[in-house]
């Protein structure tokens, strides 16, 4: 009954901070959900909380992990995480989910995803749902990076469902960006976009075990030839592919191996804090962003006339660009009429 009452109790903000410093998982998990929450007394809580970890944040690798479906994502993170832990090192994954359009919920289930890993005491996993956001990336998805940081997670892994949009994002967050693919390059090169090529850091070919090994090979030497011609992500690092099998294991040690030797060349040339510094200075500039689109979507006049400016465009009687110049200037206060 105590233990009961104690889990009921209501934490501080002083309960959030020593509680994610001294690596207490379960008030970690309550602080991230801190964090996702859309109220405004806890986000003025979680941002208080947050301001105090961030001097303690900041020491990880932060790798994100996209592919195209069925590659086997959530494998390759078992195992790779897995293989880190062994290392001694402490890993936190943060998976972006599609979200349910009905609950707004995660659909998939990733600590069912990961059931050995997740039962890793080095290991912390959160599935977050994307809240049927563009792309499928989580608003909180940073802030809950510096949350497991400050917790001493020195492995970040960001999981994204590899749906477009989501992958240019959790680039803006990461150090190294990692395209998880599978065998067979000739079909799979027909469904992706240069661009998204160009984001990778580094390309694995997936499920290279039994007879996928050598159209697993033939997969890496093509991926290589495309590398070869396209603009590295990062400047002075060769993007490169490798093959690897997370049901083997194989291939693990070499991921790591390159990410290490990233980060080494990276931080030589002072591009790894030179890339964060952008990061977190585009991240001000988005939170402005999305503060202001919230602000334009919940003002009282704006709401009162949009219908009817919809109307309009509908029928033909104000173009878009006309409709969108009259509700900015509600919004800013120069017109108080209604249309």
């Amino acid at each position: 009954m105590d233990q009961e009452n104690k889990r009921k109790k209501k934490l501080s903000e002083d309960d959030y901070v020593n509680g994610v410093l001294e690596g207490n998982r379960t008030i970690l998990a309550q602080t991230i959900t801190l964090i996702e929450s859309n109220s405004s007394a806890h986000m003025n809580s979680a941002q208080n909380v947050l301001t105090r970890l961030l001097p303690h944040s900041g020491r990880s690798i932060r790798i994100g992990i996209t592919g195209v479906p069925g590659a086997g994502k959530s494998s390759l993170i078992e195992s790779f995480g897995t293989y880190l832990c062994e290392q001694g090192h402490k890993v936190a994954v943060l998976t972006i989910d599609p979200s349910s359009t009905i609950t707004k919920g995660s659909i998939l289930g990733d600590k069912t995803r990961m059931d050995s890993l997740s039962k890793n005491p080095n290991a912390f996993i959160r599935p977050s749902a994307s809240g049927g956001s563009l792309g499928g990336i989580a608003r909180k998805t940073r802030e809950s990076m510096l949350v497991c940081e400050a917790a001493g997670y020195d492995v970040i892994l960001i999981e994204t469902v590899g749906v477009g949009q989501s992958e240019v994002q959790v680039r803006s967050m990461v150090d190294f960006f990692l395209l998880v693919m599978l065998t067979g390059a000739g079909d799979e090169l027909q469904g992706i976009k240069k661009g998204i090529m160009e984001l990778a850091d580094s390309i694995v070919i997936n499920k290279a075990d039994g007879q996928n090994k050598l159209k697993a090979n033939a997969a890496k030497a093509e991926f290589n030839r495309i590398l070869h011609l396209l603009q590295p992500s990062t400047p002075g690092w060769s993007s490169k592919a490798y093959t690897v099998s997370a049901l083997l294991g194989e291939g693990i040690e070499e991921i790591w191996n390159e990410i290490n030797a990233f980060k080494d060349l990276t931080t030589e040339s002072g591009y790894f804090s030179l890339r964060r510094q952008k990061q977190m200075i585009d991240w001000m500039y988005n939170m402005v962003f999305e503060q202001l689109k919230l602000s334009f979507m919940n003002h009282e006049s704006v709401k009162l006339n949009l219908k009817t400016i919809e109307s309009s465009i509908v029928n033909g009687e104000l173009t878009a660009t006309s409709a969108a110049n009259y509700l900015l200037s509600i919004f800013e206060g120069n017109r108080r009429e209604t249309l």
